[in-house]
């Protein structure tokens, strides 16, 4: 019996041992890859800064002086294109009749329109809230059974909200009779 017990402190001896050793391994892991981490994070620190490279973007353009054939064509090419980009910006901002301008003008009314509706939307659901709203306080259901100021004040609110949407559907088929006027296409307004 007595070997036995022997045997069994000497088993769990062994295990205590391996047990150790694995959780000293683990923890020197773990600072191995702190200090890995902290080695590269200084390496970031002390590295150069990359340098710029220079593309055909960074330099002007090129003048038609003496330059080579090669040179000159693509100088030429740049010159009208950009010549193109300003005629064309100008025409757009000259012209305020273009289809671009319709339809943001156009998308611009529907986003307020659109906005309006919900807004009208959450008013109509607080307001339909109060109108079955419990008091538990028996003082502001007296008071509230008497005047519903909060009912009131929210009708009128809900009341104002769709005037004013009216309001923007009128702004708006007038912005469409302006664009007919002026001969625009009436697929701009959609």
């Amino acid at each position: 019996m007595r070997l036995s017990n022997l045997l069994r402190f000497g088993v769990v001896v062994t295990i205590f041992g391996f047990a150790a050793l694995a959780v000293r391994a683990q923890d020197q892991s773990s600072d191995d890859v702190a200090a890995a981490a902290r080695k590269a994070r200084e390496q970031q620190k002390t590295a150069p800064a990359p340098k710029k490279v220079i593309t055909n973007d960074d330099i002007p353009a090129a003048k038609n002086n003496g330059t080579s054939a090669a040179g000159a064509g693509a100088a030429k090419d740049t010159t009208q294109t950009e010549a193109a980009a300003k005629t064309d910006d100008k025409g757009a901002s000259n012209d305020t009749k273009s289809e671009e301008y319709w339809r943001k003008r156009f998308q611009d009314q529907h986003d307020k329109i659109s906005q309006a509706e919900k807004e009208l939307d959450v008013m109509q659901r607080e307001l339909n809230k109060d109108q079955v709203q419990y008091y538990s306080d028996p003082q502001q259901a007296l008071v509230q059974q008497n005047n519903r100021s909060d009912i009131n004040e929210k009708t009128a609110k809900v009341d104002a909200k769709k005037k004013e949407i009216d309001d923007l559907k009128q702004q708006l088929s007038d912005m469409e009779d302006e664009m007919r006027k002026s001969g625009g296409d009436p697929g701009w307004a959609r």
